[in-house]
């Protein structure tokens, strides 16, 4: 069966190689020579220093003056990325839609099924053994793009918790690839046509994936609160990396008034020649307000969601077994 298996997938397999080296040899020189403008803008010593909450306000403005060079040089990268983070719905089409879905499309699994070899045996170990293949890519391509990206995330301000960034890099590919090719599976069981088993498991990736980023992601731990006056110096420094989901300005009473947020001189006025804030309405008292996940949460959360995307597949695989049990 294992045999069976791999005379099956081999040239699945060459092709997938193929296109990661090919991916490789296009991003790794673009890799190194971010390395290289990094460093010789002296950003590797403005990383460590800004991780620091005593750092002198020069060497603030002195390094976010390397990060913003650095960033019009290679922002436009972040379209490349937008493109990266479909590569585990990709290996899903390919690899998982068409696992049983062509096999019951061409009527092969009669064959298959009647010499000798269960239908659990054999979905067993072909789920198995593409999964772990699966897993394998998935490790090679989490580690990649974390070596890759990991410059444009530390010339951002948001850092790892960067929209798209984080789905590129770290143990999440791992959770999303194995979700994609088990959904594909799953679909593959209930529509026997390999086309609409293929568009139904891209159209279910990508609904999943938006909902967890959106609806759970913020989630996983309780946000962090900070508050600061309207009149005064100036805000709390946000570390660089930490991820801030809301903010605005809110009333004495705690009634969210805006979702920007002002800073005023010490009895300034607003450019209308009227107390600053005051055509917002603001009462005495009132003051700015943001929620936020900081930086240091970055592995927990990829933990947290590797682990659904894992559980998810697991449990899809599951019932793709089920449902090859029953295929006429």
């Amino acid at each position: 069966m294992i045999w069976l298996t791999w005379r099956q997938h081999r040239k699945q397999a060459f092709y997938t190689l193929l296109a990661l080296a090919a991916l490789a040899a296009l991003l790794v020189p673009i890799g190194i020579a971010m390395r290289h403008t990094f460093a010789d803008l002296g950003l590797t010593d403005c990383a460590s220093q800004l991780a620091r909450a005593d750092v002198a306000q020069a060497t603030r403005e002195t390094c976010d003056a390397g990060f913003h060079r650095f960033s019009n040089k290679y922002g436009s990268l972040n379209l490349v990325a937008v493109l990266l983070i479909t590569l585990p719905a990709l290996v899903g089409l390919f690899w998982g839609a068409p696992l049983v879905a062509r096999e019951v499309e061409q009527g092969t699994h009669r064959f298959v099924w009647t010499q000798g070899v269960g239908r659990t045996r054999w979905a067993v170990v072909k789920f198995g053994l593409v999964g772990a293949a699966v897993v394998l890519l998935a490790v090679v391509y989490g580690l990649g793009m974390s070596w890759w990206v990991d410059p444009l995330t530390q010339a951002a301000f948001e850092g790892r918790f960067g929209v798209i960034v984080f789905d590129l890099q770290g143990v999440a590919p791992i959770g999303y690839t194995l979700f994609a090719v088990a959904l594909g599976v799953f679909v593959g069981t209930i529509w026997k046509r390999m086309l609409p088993a293929m568009g139904i498991t891209l159209a279910g990736y990508i609904g999943v994936r938006a909902a967890v980023a959106i609806l759970a992601r913020p989630h996983y731990q309780p946000a962090r609160t900070q508050t600061f006056p309207i009149e005064g110096e100036g805000p709390p420094e946000i570390s660089r990396g930490d991820w801030v989901l809301a903010q605005g300005i809110r009333q004495p009473d705690g009634e969210l008034v805006s979702d920007g947020r002002i800073q005023c001189p010490t009895g300034g006025k607003g450019p209308d020649g009227r107390v600053c804030g005051a055509e917002l309405g603001l009462e005495p008292g009132a003051y700015n307000w943001q929620l936020y996940q900081p930086a240091d949460r970055f592995w927990l959360f990829q933990g947290i969601e590797t682990g659904i995307f894992v559980a998810l597949a697991f449990l899809l695989l599951y019932l793709a077994i089920r449902r090859v049990r029953r295929i006429a």
